[in-house]
Parts: structure tokens; sequence; C-alpha cells
């Protein structure tokens, strides 16, 4: 019988020599396991409806249906499962329509295997999986696309309750602090910050920590 707090990873990755060494690397540490193998994401829902991950690791480029389609439907009717984007190169269209589908992390297939440890262990606890030239490059995206939009009348701009302990918190997450360096910053425990990321996502209706930063920053949310 599983444990609990196991996390359960499905893959996706046309791959098959890829599919069964990240099944193998999982299925080495204790905390996690790997409950399915996919090479396409035709009919993503259905099939991890049949294994139910509580993450999922997900090709970019594949036959048929390719990931950023994966993501899209996946988090439209499974808004709970947090999606790992996997890709050979770091292309920036892949990298800004993968978040803006739902991804909640973004890691290279040349990065150490252990990387992609880390990332489903972060994601699993709300975080976002990317490298440091990744966050930069998504953090001047949506600076970008804010700064060019017209301001929006105060009036209609929508009103979100969020706490000053709350507003803080998702500066932070703007800024690309870890939920361990949030915690230290705010002098709270980690399970408070993942407390309060969890009613940040509910307030904002977003479902990762990408979605609240690209809202934050689209909407002026924070000073």
């Amino acid at each position: 019988m599983d444990h609990p707090d196991t996390i359960r990873v499905a893959v996706f990755d046309d791959s098959w020599d890829r599919r069964e060494s990240l099944s193998y690397l999982i299925d080495l540490f204790e905390d996690m396991e790997c409950v399915g193998i996919f090479e396409d994401a035709t009919d993503a829902v259905e099939k991890l409806r049949s294994c139910n991950p509580h993450v999922v690791l997900m090709d970019i480029e594949m036959p048929r249906t390719n990931g950023i389609e994966g993501v899209k439907a996946i988090k439209a009717a499974m808004p709970e499962v947090t999606v790992i984007m996997q890709t050979v190169f770091e292309d920036d269209d892949n990298l800004f329509n993968s978040i803006r589908a739902g991804a909640s992390g973004y890691i290279l297939k040349r990065d150490d295997p252990y990387r992609t440890i880390q990332a489903v262990r972060e994601a699993r606890n709300g975080g976002a999986s990317m490298n440091a030239g990744m966050a930069l490059k998504v953090l001047r995206f949506f600076q970008a696309q804010t700064t060019s939009e017209e301001v929006a009348d105060e009036s209609t701009k929508p009103s979100y309750p969020l706490t000053e302990r709350e507003r803080n918190i998702l500066s932070l997450m703007v800024d690309g602090l870890s939920y361990k360096m949030i915690a230290g910053r705010e002098n709270i425990s980690y399970h408070t910050v993942n407390s309060h990321i969890r009613n940040i996502y509910d307030k904002l209706h977003v479902h990762s920590a990408s979605e609240a930063v690209s809202k934050a920053l689209r909407e002026g949310l924070i000073d």
C-alpha cells in the first residue's frame, strides 16, 4: 500500500528510452513513484484519470498532440494536477506558451537527472521549477507585457482580498524567492508559507506559482 505522502508522477515523452529512464529514476526515491508513462498527449486527461498523478512531467515536442496542448487540457479538466514541461532547447516561445497554458515549471532534458527529482518535489509543494535564466525571461516578458498595455481604469480593476502578509509573499514570489527563502524573509515556517500561497491561489483563481506571478504583474497587484 502506498504511503499517503508519496508523490505520484506521470511521464509523457515520445522517446521510449527517456520514458523508461525517468520511470526508473523516479522509483529510486522513497517519496515518489511513477504511476504512468505515455508516448504523447493525445487523450491526456483520460490517461491521467487512470493513474491519478500529483505531478506530470510533460515533453513539449511530441507527435499527434504536443505537450502544450496536453497541459491546456489537463489544467482545464484536472486543475489540481501540477505539470512540469521538459524540452531539449531553451526556446522562448515554448517557455511563454507553456506558462500561459498553466505549466508550473520548465526544465531542460540536458539538466542533471536529479534536478528533475528536485523539480517534482518543488512542484508538489506549490513551487515553480525553472533555472535562473528562464525565470528572468518570464519576469521580463510579463513586465514588458504589463507596461505595454493601457492602464485600466481603477474602477474596472478586479479586487482580490489579499491580506498584507499574502501581498508580501506574492511580491517575493515575483522576485523569484523559494518557499524556504520566503519563510526566512517573513520569519514564518515553511508550512505557513505553503498555507499562505494556497490562499493566494484561491483568491487569485489560479493553480500555480507561474499563474500567480503572471496575474500579479499583469494586473499590478504588487507595488
